[in-house]
């Protein structure tokens, strides 16, 4: 991309020295301000006393360079307009005190408007209503964890890098979810945003990666957090689901009733039991679906006479 800014890391002077020759300096100038006067004895001695207050004048702009760096924050500075630097790794720093930390985002992560957080930050988008596969609506959330490993296109590439990821988030949803069907009626291998969870959350977060490359962020994971129909279309497919367990378990019992009469006809011709025309096995394959198939219990019946 034309103009994108590359992260410069900034190799910052210890603080800890700065510190010790500002201090030393301070003490010079405030001796030399309380000794010209006593050496002059009483003459003019107020153009030589200048120079020292002028110089501790100068020893607190330059105290203003002093920078305390936590684990996993930043600064990202620039001078008069231009980018400066980044200063990431943690400690006690002494910079150029004319340069300025910018941060668009503000407080994000909590460690203060100047600094840019480079830890992992969670992202819980909003539910909204967005259309499957089948163009059913449904309300779908997502929990995205994020880091900033590009503080230089973090800053200058996009607004505000939360917003932007935000807004990503939203755009990435609709597209992944318009590609799979909610669910499979049919019981068939198709992906689905219901079934297919671990599949999805992968097709999302290259997606989402895919869209915040260029502000220097990396997604570490997106899952769906929330996953049902709109409620003008929950009650139809909750029926419609109740229709497809009911089938499927019908399916089920008959599959198993068709074996058991199948084992009880060639049971009783094994062991010659009993000598069955083909007319008395259907009489006999259709009590038997009954009895396994039906909803309630059967009833016996015993028949003291003859049979034929």
């Amino acid at each position: 991309m034309e103009n994108q800014i590359n992260e410069k890391e900034l190799k910052a002077w210890s603080g800890w020295g700065m510190l010790a020759v500002l201090l030393l300096a301070g003490i010079v100038c405030v001796v030399l301000c309380i000794g010209i006067p006593v050496a002059a004895e009483g003459g003019d001695a107020s153009f030589w006393i200048i120079i020292p207050i002028l110089a501790l004048c100068v020893l607190c702009v330059l105290a203003a360079g002093f920078k305390v760096v936590n684990p996993n924050e930043s600064y990202v500075l620039t001078f008069f307009g231009k980018y400066y630097g980044t200063l990431k790794k943690d400690g006690f720093y002494w910079v150029n005190p004319f340069a300025t930390a910018v941060n668009p985002a503000g407080n994000i992560g909590g460690i203060g408007a100047r600094k840019v957080s480079l830890k992992a930050m969670t992202l819980n988008n909003d539910k909204q209503k967005v259309n499957d596969e089948e163009g059913n609506p449904i309300e779908i959330g997502v929990v995205v964890i994020w880091r900033i490993t590009n503080t230089a296109r973090a800053v200058f590439s996009v607004d505000n890098y939360y917003s932007f990821v935000s807004t990503q988030c939203d755009s990435a949803i609709r597209q992944v979810a318009r590609q799979y069907p909610y669910d499979v009626a049919d019981g068939g291998n198709e992906k689905t945003l219901r079934g297919s969870s671990q599949e999805i959350a992968d097709v999302l977060k290259a997606e989402l990666q895919s869209r915040v490359d260029m502000a220097g962020i990396e997604i570490m994971e997106a899952r769906i957090s929330h996953l049902a129909y709109a409620p003008e279309i929950a009650a139809a497919m909750l029926q419609r689901q109740q229709a497809s367990a009911i089938i499927a378990a019908r399916q089920k019992i008959v599959d198993g009733a068709v074996s058991m009469v199948d084992m009880a006809l060639k049971k009783l011709a094994e062991n010659n039991i009993v000598e069955l025309d083909a007319e008395r096995k259907a009489q006999m394959v259709s009590n038997l679906l009954v009895v396994l198939c039906g909803n309630k219990d059967a009833q016996p019946i015993v028949n003291s006479g003859s049979i034929f």
